[in-house]
């Protein structure tokens, strides 16, 4: 099920005025994403100040993603923009952050960005994961490993992001800050610098360059090697499935990166 881009103005008079009940007046809308992940993502001006919305049909296939933020919000602030409020009205579910005037983060070689994303890591490495309903690390990826046990190499009790695309890291005021967690996971600890280094490697830099980077973080210096080998096969496995048959130019990057990384780590 894809996700079809609303804007503000098109949603249902009860979801306007939901939201609008705990914003007040609505002056300007901007949209900010492509809505890869949110049918609603727009950034509104109240007299107030500005919000930054994200919602989802009820009956989407993703709809979860809306209570998983919900849910984890309160244990990652101030790595995240705070939820400001929840609305579920007319069959939407829309949630409100505080906006974080900021630009997503350069992962490209020598960008000044990367010692605040590995700062970023650094921070979410010492929160406690919550008590709260989280998908598993080893189940998420046990489809993509080579052998059922490889997956066994995931488990643990961090809180893990997972999804490191520089568009979910906004740097202002001198940090890195992170959104998107709808998919926040409970596993081992390693795993996010293991999911930034893909992502470095789409940006330009090689899997040796990236790994380096990723081993200034005390998690990734704990992993075995054999644990990031599954993983980085599990990666190529699950961005081969992402891409399909005609992968578009941004899975491409990705997918290719992914390739490279377990190529490296065969050897």
């Amino acid at each position: 099920m894809a996700v079809t881009v609303v804007v503000y103005e098109d949603l249902p008079d009860r979801v306007r005025a939901a939201v609008e009940a705990e914003t007040g007046p609505v002056f300007t809308v901007e949209t900010v994403s492509s809505g890869l992940n949110s049918a609603l993502s727009a950034r509104v001006r109240t007299a107030g100040g500005s919000v930054f919305l994200k919602g989802l049909p009820v009956g989407h296939r993703w709809a979860w993603t809306q209570g998983r933020e919900s849910e984890i919000n309160p244990y990652v602030v101030p790595l995240a923009p705070r939820l400001l409020f929840r609305v579920v009205a007319a069959g939407w579910d829309v949630l409100g952050f505080e906006v974080v005037d900021g630009r997503h983060a350069d992962y490209a070689p020598g960008s000044p960005d990367l010692p605040l994303v590995a700062d970023a890591l650094l921070e979410l490495g010492g929160l406690r994961c919550p008590d709260v309903e989280l998908r598993r690390a080893e189940q998420r990826l046990a489809a993509y490993v080579d052998r059922p046990a490889d997956a066994d190499a995931f488990r643990g009790d961090a809180l893990l992001h997972t999804d490191w695309n520089n568009r979910n890291v906004l740097v202002a005021d001198g940090r890195a800050r992170v959104v998107d967690w709808a998919w926040a996971t409970r596993g081992a600890a390693w795993l996010d610098p293991a999911h930034w280094v893909i992502w470095l490697i789409a940006a330009g830099h090689t899997p040796a360059g990236a790994e380096e980077l990723a081993g200034r973080l005390p998690a990734w210096g704990a992993a075995p090697p054999r644990a990031v080998d599954a993983f980085a096969c599990a990666g190529a496995n699950l961005w081969t499935e992402i891409g399909g048959a005609d992968p578009d130019d941004w899975t491409r990057r990705l997918l290719t990166a992914a390739r490279l990384w377990w190529r490296h780590r065969r050897g």
